[in-house]
């Protein structure tokens, strides 16, 4: 781990892995602590020379490697999982400077990203085609048919800063359960936390050059997406970018992961007890920068008074602020930036006639746990995804009209439902327009061997390894004729 190990005389280097070996980029960016704003590491940006030797190296290693098998990567891919498992505390580390992480939500990224390896590990050695019925067809006697699944060649992932391992192994290690080499591209903000895994891949047995690490910005995705080495994207990140991401790939295959405006329904015969915790935990952690993160909370107007009561106390004990103290729940979000238009926000609701319940307060990158209500479908807390640690209240009065306000946005990632009625259960399962229906959950439940992704807005394919190794792959047919 020398060349990313972080040492008092210099910055940390985040540089990039080409053809098996780390180098360095032909400039270089700051990296922030998202806490203290100050410099914490460097990452190397590659020249258009670097990228082209990239990309024809990763093709190299597919075809110097096919030959690998089910059983063969899977072992890699258990390898790996034991490295992560073995350098939690590094990570923990790393993510808390990197991606202001508190203490326990980087140990859960870490946790599930070897979660995710192992269960991509199970996928690679059970990868199977299926037996067709030849014979189930005139004049067909004697002819056998099947299918294989194999590997498209190249993949490239595009992983955003939210989720900086669990994002990026949800991508790389189902493409190389099937087969594939791999080019990442994770975010800017985060690149450490890629780079950590490609040294666990590579100290796990990886042969060399089936995956590489290019750090940058749009130009850089511009450029893999202009070569046609590359045959499947898998992005995560904003629908506005995603729909270039896919103009440009053309014909080539794409998973999209994009916005949201995630909903969390609560029902009149909600179990508040069992649910508001919950609400609270899917709203805030990672100071709410989760594309299925509580946005709008929508609530029978029967439980309103009391819901409101509970959760204005619930969300003002919650600690804030440095992520490195134990005690805090939300630390910063991911620059201050994005924290400024996160207040402006609050404050044009506020301003507008929403009703702040709790925080609404600012520091650097900070935003107190926010909770409004009375907001309107005209402020932008309550149309646009917010990304960050602000939670709002919405009223209604029949399922119907619930389903109504969730199905009339754009997006459609994920939405949780309150209720003891196995009637509305249904009904919600049915009528909602989102990629997950989480009943007696919130938008927020995941675990990561299920499918996920959404619909509309939210994009198209779905994750999970049993999912994207599919995704990842082609169906090739076989006849056979005796």
């Amino acid at each position: 781990m020398s060349d990313l190990s972080i040492s008092n005389a210099t910055l940390p280097q985040c540089r990039l892995l080409i053809n098996g070996d780390w180098v360095d980029g032909a400039s270089q960016v700051d990296v922030l602590d998202k806490y203290s704003l100050q410099r914490y590491q460097r990452a190397h940006i590659p020249s258009v020379e670097q990228i082209n030797e990239a990309l024809a190296a990763s093709e190299a290693a597919f075809r110097a490697n096919n030959q690998l098998t089910g059983y063969e990567r899977g072992l890699i891919l258990d390898r790996a999982a034991s490295k992560i498992e073995e350098r939690i505390p590094y990570i923990v580390d790393v993510l808390q400077h990197e991606a202001g992480f508190t203490a326990t939500d980087a140990a859960n990224e870490a946790r599930r990203c070897a979660v995710t390896f192992r269960l991509s590990a199970e996928e690679a050695r059970r990868l199977q085609g299926e037996m067709i019925s030849m014979q189930g067809a005139e004049k067909q006697k004697g002819r056998v048919g099947f299918t294989l699944r194999v590997p498209l060649g190249v993949v490239c992932a595009i992983t955003p800063f939210n989720a900086p391992l669990n994002t990026v192994a949800h991508k790389i290690a189902p493409a190389l359960a099937a087969g594939n080499a791999v080019v990442l591209k994770p975010s800017l903000h985060t690149p450490m936390a890629g780079c950590f895994l490609a040294e666990a891949l590579i100290d796990a047995g990886l042969p060399k050059g089936l995956l590489t690490v290019l750090h940058g910005e749009g130009e850089v995705a511009e450029h893999i997406l202009s070569d046609d080495h590359v045959r499947f994207f898998a992005f995560t990140g904003s629908t506005a970018i995603g729909r270039k991401i896919q103009q440009l790939a053309g014909l080539r295959r794409t998973q999209m992961e994009l916005g949201s405006i995630a909903f969390t329904i609560l029902a009149e015969d909600a179990d508040l007890d069992q649910a508001l915790p919950k609400i609270v935990n899917a709203a805030y952690r990672k100071a709410g920068q989760v594309c299925t993160s509580i946005q709008i909370l929508l609530v029978h107007r029967s439980v309103r008074a009391s819901v409101e009561q509970r959760l204005t106390e619930m969300v003002n004990a919650l600690s804030y602020g440095d992520p490195k103290d134990l005690d805090t729940f939300v630390g910063p979000v991911i620059s201050e930036a994005s924290a400024l238009r996160i207040h402006q926000w609050i404050n044009e609701a506020v301003s507008a006639g929403a009703t702040l319940l709790a925080g609404g307060t600012r520091e650097g990158a900070v935003i107190a746990p926010t909770l409004l209500t009375q907001v309107s479908d005209s402020m932008r807390v309550g149309c646009e995804e917010i990304f960050g640690p602000v939670m709002s209240i919405r009223v209604f009065d029949t399922l119907e009209e619930a389903i109504e306000r969730v199905n009339a946005t754009p997006y459609g990632l994920a939405a949780g439902l309150f209720t003891n009625r196995l009637g509305d259960a249904f009904q919600a399962a049915r009528e909602l327009k989102v990629g997950g229906v989480h009943i007696n959950e919130t938008s927020s439940s995941r675990i990561d061997l299920m499918p996920y992704g959404g619909s509309k807005d939210s994009g198209f394919g779905r994750e999970g390894p049993f999912n994207a190794i599919r995704e990842m792959t082609e169906e090739r047919l076989i006849t056979i004729s005796v």
